[in-house]
């Protein structure tokens, strides 16, 4: 029997809902489940996601690259499996921290997974800011100098922030107006690629196109490799989860919104990466070094010259819409934590305005987003970000996936509600502890073919080195001022058994 107090996930009133799980409804629930899903569909982002991986994948695989796209994507599927069950027993912002100082007694598991998650969420918007920039000169016509491609992101990342502060309905229609943007960007700008200007067979989607040679010639190294790329793409699911407590009946419609969002953006990535690769003039270009930005060459080879532009247009607007929604994301765990007065500067981050938008947060995010886009003077720099991103985003995923199985297997905790999978949900838990173990370390691996050319070694060694940093100020911070204490103070208010 679960030592959590226990309330039917059908019940209509989420606030009382959420009373129970300790906390009072402080911001305005208007989101329905298409609401919820569009957040976490800009999150995800078929065009940001496409555009993190398609050079990537090409060089290091060839045209194999396209393959490891559905492997990662059925091993992201059962983390959220996972995520499904949790969200329809636990449907409070924060799932990272919320989640698991309710399904395991360990307060300290629950702080340092909470603050893992912000990091890797931090370094994100960061990321999306800086990669957002080169397509606001794209569309212009021009490119940035290092300067000012670092104060163009500056002023993405502002401007993200702004319409965050006017409270979820409007990022909510903001964000729906990116989707239709990144629908014709990614659906429709794809299936015309594949239908009418394919200039490959079939056959270089089995073609590695001499890429292993890069590897020693290992198929094995280079398959390792472009798997570990393919993970990038399906990051972001965490946006449907963090407003949860601005969503109508979310026991119900957070989990078929995480569902929904993961599905759909992973069809449409794996039909972009197949277009693109068939409708590329020459894809040995890019393992060969030749050609930087592969989608816009398959692009601009199929429509002609005029196409730049205006899919420059499209892919900014995809970019503006996952920028808004992971920055609120961001903004909402952060507030979720420190309304538990757990992280440096609660009691300002926690603040709310008129708009019942986590203001506090919301300025956090952005002065902590600012300051690493001056790591972006040196584009080597952003590279490591990205990798420490992506490798302590699946450490974080690895963590409550274990949870999870542990609270399962101990019976602290019992998934309930439609999402509840029953027998499957305990294999499907393993499943993704095994896959998110794998995929962390083969994520966080360094790989010479990764970096750029004749980077020095803490380059390659990047995502593990700054990882470490993370856990060592994390740890740091739970010595000197044990939040620890307030989590288990906190959980103990709500039913739970942490200490």
């Amino acid at each position: 029997m679960s030592t959590l107090t226990t309330f039917d996930v059908t019940t209509a009133d989420d606030a009382a809902r959420l009373r129970l799980l300790g906390y009072e409804q402080q911001l305005r629930r208007s989101l329905g489940m298409r609401g919820n899903l569009a957040l976490g569909f800009a999150t995800i982002s078929p065009v940001v996601g496409l555009y993190g991986v398609a050079l990537v994948g090409l060089a290091v695989a060839g045209g194999l690259w396209v393959w490891a796209l559905p492997v990662a994507l059925a091993g992201q599927a059962c983390l959220v499996s996972v995520y499904a069950e949790l969200a329809a027993r636990f449907p409070v912002a924060g799932g990272a921290y919320q989640w698991t100082r309710r399904v395991l007694p360990s307060a300290r598991y629950a702080w340092m997974t909470g603050w893992l998650s912000l990091c890797a969420f931090l370094a994100a918007n960061t990321t999306i800011a800086y990669l957002a920039a080169p397509w606001v000169w794209a569309a212009l016509g021009d490119t940035p100098g290092p300067a000012l491609h670092v104060a163009t992101a500056a002023v993405f990342l502002l401007a993200c922030s702004a319409v965050n502060t006017y409270g979820i309905e409007p990022l909510r229609r903001l964000v729906s107006l990116g989707i239709a943007a990144e629908i014709v960007a990614s659906v429709v700008v794809g299936l015309v690629l594949l239908l009418a200007f394919r200039e490959q067979g079939l056959s270089v989607l089995t073609d590695s196109l001499g890429a292993e040679a890069a590897f020693g010639g290992s198929s094995l190294a280079a398959g390792l490799a472009v798997l570990a790329v393919a993970g990038w793409a399906f990051l972001g699911m965490d946006a449907c989860i963090a407003s949860s407590e601005e969503t109508r009946d979310a026991a119900r419609h957070v989990p078929r919104a995480v569902w929904a969002a993961l599905l759909s953006v992973g069809a449409i990535v794996v039909l972009d990466a197949v277009a693109v690769t068939l409708a590329h003039p020459d894809p040995s270009l890019v393992p060969a070094g030749a050609d930087v930005d592969p989608v816009t060459t398959a692009v601009t080879q199929g429509f002609g010259d005029w196409a730049t532009k205006p899919f420059a247009v499209l892919v900014l607007v995809a970019f503006v819409a996952c920028g808004m929604a992971a920055q609120g994301a961001t903004a909402r765990m952060m507030w979720s934590m420190s309304r538990d007065e757990v992280l440096p500067g609660s009691r300002a981050l926690q603040r709310l305005n008129r708009h019942q938008a986590p203001v506090g947060a919301i300025a956090g995010v952005t002065l902590v987003g600012g300051a690493g886009l001056l790591l972006g003077l040196d584009s080597t720099a952003m590279g490591s970000l990205l990798a420490f991103g992506t490798a302590v985003a699946y450490l974080v995923f690895l963590l409550i996936a274990v949870a999870a199985l542990i609270g399962r297997l101990t019976g602290r905790w019992q998934p309930a509600g439609g999402a509840r999978r029953a027998r499957r949900g305990l294999a499907l838990n393993v499943a993704a502890v095994a896959w998110l173990g794998f995929e962390f370390v083969n994520v966080a691996w360094p790989r010479e073919q990764l970096a750029p050319p004749d980077a020095p070694w803490y380059q390659v060694w990047a995502a593990v080195l700054v990882t470490v940093l993370a856990l060592a100020a994390g740890t740091f911070y739970l010595l000197v001022a044990q939040p620890h204490r307030r989590v288990a103070a906190a959980s103990s208010f709500a039913g739970g058994g942490a200490r």
